[in-house]
């Protein structure tokens, strides 16, 4: 079913595409189910960023919860800073199109509350620490996070999964402007933790750590989010597996269950306590770059536990498998959809 997957939107002429003969005994719905969401994650990912800004990230969203009974709340502009979401404002304000926060929420409040939270960043020219040209090449991409997290919401409503529902997304873009964030400014977090600014190109932590910080809030059952978030987690595990942090053992083994019986790998990654000195700030609480370069997968990760206290958390770092250039198996090349079946299996047992 995934094999039968196209991103024509900008094509012209019609190709051929694959067409699947379904067998006898397979369960259809829930192939189509899961196929249907990860082709979902695969259209956003693909899209070009001049026509996936954060207000067309939001509007997807709005689409989905429209779809499935949801609510969807977006906060724009200055009022992520009245609703004290300032790192978020902070990252994005520098771009032509608003930052925003994306709330989305679905299901019985008796349920167990699951908090899903994805990394919107639309378009990552690295802000004042510009990238060079070729690593803006893919940059449509790293919004991949937020993707992921509606693909998996979209999975969980389709299937009517006995969970109380919240998707956050802060969809910003990260641009060059005489107002964008600077090296060594420092940031104050929703949660009141202070950050310096050691790079303005690990932005991807500064917005997720306001998102997050917001879904500890309501202690819900379990918080996952979903972020190509360090090119470290690509050089470590290549490009078809994510790299697991988690808080909770049991977690960890449900997940790498999970994975093993979808065929849908994940790898889990230590959250060691001693490399905290790296992420500490000079003038702040926190750094969100430590020099150096070694341990990097781990470090983000460690800088967004601080933001989780006291939750049940698990961090994917879907920076290898989000996208491809080349096409690899069953998967043409662009965007890919990591971990939707895996999430959706561990969700509903």
């Amino acid at each position: 079913a995934i094999g039968t997957y196209r991103f024509d939107r900008y094509k012209s002429i019609d190709a051929p595409t694959a067409r699947l003969v379904w067998p006898d005994g397979v369960y259809r719905q829930r192939v189509e189910q899961m196929a249907g969401a990860t082709s979902m994650v695969r259209d956003l990912i693909n899209t070009p960023a001049e026509d996936m800004g954060p207000g067309a990230l939001a509007d997807a969203a709005k689409a989905l919860a429209a779809d499935h009974g949801a609510e969807c709340k977006v906060t724009t502009g200055t009022d992520l800073l009245d609703d004290n979401l300032p790192m978020i404002h902070a990252v994005g304000r520098a771009a032509d199109r608003a930052p925003r926060l994306i709330d989305l929420t679905w299901g019985n409040e008796d349920h167990p509350k699951v908090t899903l939270v994805g990394k919107g960043v639309c378009f990552d020219s690295g802000g004042l620490d510009i990238k060079p040209a070729s690593g803006m090449e893919l940059m449509k991409k790293d919004m991949g996070g937020a993707a992921h997290v509606l693909g998996l919401a979209h999975a969980i409503m389709e299937t009517g999964l006995d969970v109380q529902l919240r998707v956050l997304v802060p969809a910003v873009e990260n641009s060059v402007g005489g107002n964008a964030f600077r090296p060594m400014d420092v940031l104050t977090s929703r949660k009141g933790l202070t950050v310096e600014i050691g790079n303005t190109d690990a932005e991807g932590r500064l917005v997720l750590a306001d998102a997050l910080a917001l879904a500890a809030e309501e202690t819900p059952e379990l918080v996952i989010d979903f972020a190509t978030l360090t090119g470290a987690s690509r050089v470590a595990l290549g490009t078809d597996v994510p790299s697991c942090f988690t808080n909770d053992d049991a977690l960890a083994d449900e997940l790498a269950a999970a994975s093993a019986a979808e065929n849908d790998p994940t790898w889990r990654m230590p959250l060691h306590q001693p490399y905290r000195r790296m992420i500490e700030g000079k003038t702040a609480d926190l750094n969100n770059a430590p020099s150096g370069g070694y341990g990097g997968a781990i470090t983000a990760a460690l800088f967004l536990s601080n933001f989780v206290e006291n939750t049940r958390w698990a961090h994917l770092d879907i920076a290898g498998p989000a996208f491809s250039d080349k096409a690899t198996g069953h998967f043409a090349s662009g965007g890919l959809g990591a971990m939707v079946p895996t999430l959706t299996r561990w969700i509903a047992s």
